[in-house]
């Protein structure tokens, strides 16, 4: 299935790597975080539920500190947000 990344997780990527450019080799973690999306989009169903909703379709995979949210359609899967893991989706 197709993957993409939705205009707001495409924002999350530019300030993760806006925030560790300063500290680290920035690339190598934005690199991760967008491999991932072989692995959603062969396996799908791989990543958790999302606690915060109650939604079998909304589901997130962990690289590093860091959540990918995607949401998985009928026809295509849209990353619909890369957050780090101490945020709560509800009250961020």
């Amino acid at each position: 299935m197709k993957v993409y990344w939705t205009v707001t997780a495409e924002g999350h990527l530019d300030a993760i790597h806006d925030h560790i450019a300063l500290d680290s080799p920035v690339y190598a973690m934005v690199d991760h975080l967008t491999q991932k999306s072989r692995q959603i989009a062969d396996f799908p169903l791989s990543g958790q539920r999302v606690p915060e909703y109650e939604n079998d379709q909304i589901r997130e995979v962990i690289e590093g500190p860091y959540r990918i949210i995607y949401h998985i359609k009928s026809e295509q899967i849209d990353v619909v947000a890369v957050i780090h893991g101490a945020m709560n989706l509800l009250h961020s």
